[in-house]
């Protein structure tokens, strides 16, 4: 199995760093409002990844964490502007987000709060201050001195000085010591929420949080870290810079990994450009099915173009594969299946699993999945049981681990012979026919869709 680690820019033989145990964290949202569905994006694919982790090393043998930002400078000034108490109004986008994430199929991290975990941030703080990484600034905050760590990019290739973002959202300060250093703890300020702690009463800084809670649960080394390429600087280079210098241990993370953006008419999708759709709204809309489907569609390391045609596209893929099932259970054939049908089974599982050992190559997968749908189609009729096992498996692993399949649910025999005459006469270029099939269909309740992946058949 293979991972691509950006801290390496390459593709790595992915072994875990305590036998077959795998430890992963992902950066979770800062809780101030709905998800957009780039975000979605990422929490989508590191689903996926814990999920064939888990059916490659056990269950019991994957722990993945993801922590939620819910204290942080965004979420105080909304809550005022609310009139509202700011750890209230976290605690309902947390909720809100847990909802979204749920009804999306993402179903695998251990959700952690920034706020359960103060304690473990004052250690480490107090521990950069020890050890001499960090410097108290009067009236404002601690400061981690990137002075002190000189490998501080090798993450992304930049360092402090190159660009104005090395500053972080809430780290501006004409007292500090270097462009890049960063706030650790912010002392307490008007009516922001606080905690008491040794060196002045405040809360965390942004990056903080994640080596806090990645070092109480997983020690100060661990396998695998995700979350999108807009946090590799300086957000992930900074959780390097702390971790590596409180410990003294190095690698802090053994593979990095990071996702695509989400591009909205050829801009990165965003809350700030106000160019996105809410996961929240598209669940309305879309079955999660779909919704996972497109997210996966490309690379995830790729960026991503949205659009509703493509969201129509996974829809129609979708039910093509639960179509492909159904038919599957309709027909159950009594004959052994010959060497051909298990071949051509086999090879599709071999074709399946290598795309995701090769760094969870998602359109790869579905690309052999559609191959063998395809090749097997022909035969659904006589499928033996001593093949069915074999197909459902490949099924399960589309519905398990990568939560593309439908839950059972069949359109009506006459619309399914229908829509089979229909795709016949469009590939036959008969459109006269294909009209008329089309009204027929729509007689029934129903209309048709033209997608990449044949007719998408929906209510009216």
């Amino acid at each position: 199995m293979e991972i691509y680690n950006t801290l390496k820019n390459k593709k790595e033989s992915f072994e875990p760093r305590e036998d077959n145990k795998v430890q992963m964290f992902v950066c979770g949202p800062t809780v101030y409002d709905h998800i957009h569905i780039g975000n979605a994006r990422t929490f989508v694919f590191f689903d996926v990844v814990a999920k064939y982790l888990k059916y490659k090393y056990g269950d019991e043998n994957v722990t993945y964490i993801q922590n939620i930002t819910d204290i942080d400078n965004k979420i105080i000034e909304r809550a005022e502007k609310e009139g509202v108490d700011s750890i209230e109004y976290a605690r309902k986008y947390s909720e809100i987000f847990k909802q979204d994430m749920q009804a999306l199929g993402v179903t695998s991290p251990e959700y952690k709060n920034a706020t359960d975990h103060i304690p473990e941030v004052i250690k480490q703080v107090q521990t950069l201050l020890d050890k001499g990484n960090a410097y108290l600034i009067e009236g404002d905050g601690i400061y981690f001195d990137l002075a002190t760590f000189p490998e501080y990019g090798k993450l992304s290739g930049r360092t402090a000085s190159m660009a104005d973002d090395a500053v972080s959202r809430i780290d501006d300060s004409d007292k500090k010591r270097n462009k890049g250093d960063f706030a650790i703890w912010k002392f307490k300020q008007h009516n922001d929420p606080s905690w008491p702690a040794p060196f002045g009463e405040g809360r965390p800084g942004w990056h903080i949080e994640d080596t806090a809670i990645t070092e109480k649960y997983f020690g100060s080394q661990y396998d695998i870290h995700g979350g999108g390429q807009d946090l590799i600087f300086p957000h992930h280079e900074a959780e390097i810079a702390q971790q590596e210098s409180a410990s003294g241990l190095k690698p802090f993370v053994k593979y990095w990994m990071h996702s695509g953006f989400l591009v909205n008419k050829e801009a990165k999708m965003s809350k700030s450009a106000g160019n996105f759709e809410t996961a929240h709204e598209l669940l309305k809309k879309h079955p999660k099915e779909a919704l996972r489907f497109y997210l996966l569609s490309n690379n995830y390391r790729s960026p991503l173009d949205y659009s509703e045609e493509s969201i129509k596209t996974a829809e129609a893929a979708v039910y093509r594969i639960n179509e492909f099932r159904n038919r599957l259970l309709w027909f159950h054939g009594k004959k052994e299946a010959d060497d051909s049908l298990i071949k051509i089974t086999d090879e599709a599982m071999q074709e399946i699993e290598s795309a995701l050992d090769g760094d969870f190559d998602t359109p790869k997968a579905f690309a052999a999945f559609f191959d063998f749908i395809r090749n097997i189609n022909p035969y659904l009729e006589n499928i033996p049981a001593n093949l069915m096992e074999k197909i459902i498996k490949i099924i399960n692993l589309f519905d398990v681990q990568l939560g593309v399949v439908l839950p059972p649910q069949e359109l009506p025999k006459e619309v399914v012979a229908l829509k089979e005459e229909y795709e016949k006469a469009k590939e036959n270029k008969d459109f006269t026919n294909s009209d008329k099939l089309r009204e027929e269909i729509k007689i029934l309740g129903y209309k048709v869709e033209d997608t990449a992946y044949g007719p998408l058949i929906s209510s009216l």
